[in-house]
């Protein structure tokens, strides 16, 4: 019986030997952090697949070097908001709701509407409710701009083109 346990033992030490020699994961500092702009073009894009892919690249999912509670993501500009489409009958059916802090102050907006009064707000709330709900995620948030025809004034960080799959 203490032979078995022994045996046991030398096991457990084993183990803790192999990872103690193990290399250790690499985690980015802050001033190793370079993040690159980019320039997405929303015309003709679905208006969900345009914020999946988008709040990718904000996370940084893309990146070889993802870390979950880093901030690792590029800034994003996304230009003509107004051009998006929405599939099925969302046009007509999809309505956004929000509350004034009153009672009885739950208020109603068509999509319709919205895109026609402000389309930049429909494309910057779906990309974020796409990304996390914290600190992190707010940090993340800062990093678009959506502008709704194809003028921004950001020419001086130079943002490169990033093309998307046309659905």
């Amino acid at each position: 019986m203490t032979i078995f346990c022994v045996a046991i033992m030398l096991k457990v030490q084993e183990i803790l030997i192999i990872k103690v020699t193990e290399l250790q994961t690499y985690f980015p500092r802050k001033g190793e952090i370079q993040a690159k702009w980019y320039i997405v073009d929303a015309s003709g894009q679905v208006l969900g697949r345009l914020a999946t892919q988008v709040a990718t690249l904000l996370r940084g999912k893309h990146r070889e070097n993802f870390t979950p509670f880093l901030d690792l993501g590029d800034h994003v500009i996304v230009v003509n908001a107004a051009k998006i489409r929405l599939t099925g009958n969302k046009l007509e059916q999809k309505v956004y709701q929000y509350h004034t802090g009153y009672p009885g102050g739950l208020k109603e907006i068509s999509v319709r509407r919205k895109l026609r009064e402000h389309p930049d707000r429909v494309v910057e709330e779906a990309i974020l409710g796409m990304l996390p709900k914290t600190k992190l995620g707010k940090a993340m948030g800062r990093k678009l701009l959506v502008y709704a025809d194809d003028k921004h004034p950001h020419q001086a960080q130079k943002p490169e083109p990033y093309s998307l799959e046309k659905t």
